[in-house]
């Protein structure tokens, strides 16, 4: 089968998610014929993305939230101003991920959380089905279990997320721990896609904290613990513009830029891991058995670390004031089934969607009372 990937471009989570099921689908023998990406003018397309995806990569404008002034978490109202003036825009690249769509020859659409994808099914109508993949749809499962959190803005998550999977086949819920399957929502919950690169590494451990920021006004709290705490070897990274590759403060704390290769080996070797809660890392640092400081900087990570820390990953806090994670290290026991959960994902994402495809062709192969009519 020949599969077309859309990506949002927001954070790592989704660059890696997509390399890994292209991996998966390669092996098994599919094919993907390209890869859209959605872009914004803040974020720009990590390396490792380019280096690692097969498939041709081509980028659209697309839909992103705004940081506020201390650039920590999203700017809802801020954010919801800036992408209504740019309605005009978007729909030009809903016509070109139609047409796209249209021109690849893909018969399956694989879309990682890009709201273009949903809207364009919705406008447009393509004739190929298409699957939704990510931790997000888990949001729309009856049995899942949300922090104490604005209720306003849990309806707008889970809007947003309803959005993105418009008249969409089959949602893959990727999930910490396996849960029934629901039908009303055709959710099927899957392991997290972590690539072999993960998988493959022996992690030993260190003596430095590493960490992930997607916003870098955090950097502001990971210095105030430095100062106070200047004997913790700290090894951050972000994705703040115009910067050196690797921003050295002092011989203990260094900011770098994201690199998959470098941030893998630091995650491998670190005592503990803090990170503002996107699903993947976190991930990444349970099957590698490491502790998690998860410090949310929207209304989704505040769901993913709420969701990690009922699975055992870690703490969860509103700053990277480092302490709590250094105690909480010794309390810490890695997850077996975790690890077992996630070696099982590349047999059910493949069978899923191969179930998905069959029953996509006899829902088209059906003749219909039309067929019968004299011509």
């Amino acid at each position: 089968m020949k599969f077309l990937f859309i990506v949002q471009g927001e954070g790592r989570g989704h660059f890696t998610q997509a390399i890994t099921l292209e991996e998966m689908l390669l092996r098994n023998g599919h094919e993907v014929v390209e890869v859209l990406v959605g872009k914004s003018s803040i974020r720009t397309l990590p390396g490792f993305f380019n280096r690692s995806i097969h498939a041709p990569v081509k980028r659209f404008i697309s839909p992103n939230f705004l940081p506020t002034v201390d650039n920590k978490r999203a700017n809802l109202t801020k954010s919801f101003a800036y992408n209504l003036l740019k309605i005009p825009e978007y729909f030009r690249s809903m016509c070109y991920i139609n047409q796209r769509i249209r021109e690849t020859g893909a018969e399956v659409a694989i879309n990682f959380y890009e709201l273009l994808t949903g809207l364009t099914y919705a406008f447009f109508r393509p004739s190929i089905p298409y699957v939704c993949v990510g931790h997000q749809y888990l949001f729309l499962h009856r049995d899942f279990e949300f922090p104490e959190k604005s209720s306003v803005q849990l309806w707008m998550l889970r809007f947003f997320t309803r959005m993105t999977a418009c008249k969409a086949s089959k949602k893959l819920a990727l999930s910490f721990r396996a849960m029934e399957q629901d039908d009303e929502q055709q959710i099927v919950v899957m392991p997290p896609l972590i690539r072999q690169e993960v998988t493959a590494i022996q992690p030993e451990e260190g003596n430095y904290i590493h960490g992930y920021m997607v916003n870098s006004g955090f950097a502001d709290s990971v210095e105030s613990f430095h100062a106070i705490h200047p004997e913790v070897p700290l090894k951050f990274f972000w994705d703040k513009a115009d910067t050196e590759e690797v921003t050295k403060i002092d011989e203990t704390l260094s900011f770098y830029q994201i690199d998959d290769v470098r941030f893998l080996n630091g995650m491998a070797g670190c005592r503990a891991y803090a990170s503002t809660a996107g699903f993947e890392s976190i991930c990444e640092a349970m099957y590698l058995g490491k502790p998690v400081l998860m410090v949310p900087a929207h209304i989704e990570q505040d769901c993913n670390a709420y969701d990690a820390m009922m699975a055992g990953a870690g703490i969860v806090s509103d700053s990277f004031d480092l302490e709590p994670l250094l105690r909480f290290v010794g309390r810490y026991t890695p997850s077996r089934n975790f690890v077992s959960w996630v070696r099982s994902c590349e047999r059910r994402i493949i069978l899923e969607l191969e179930r998905t495809i069959a029953s996509q062709s006899e829902i088209t192969s059906i003749p219909t009372f039309t067929n019968y009519l004299p011509i």
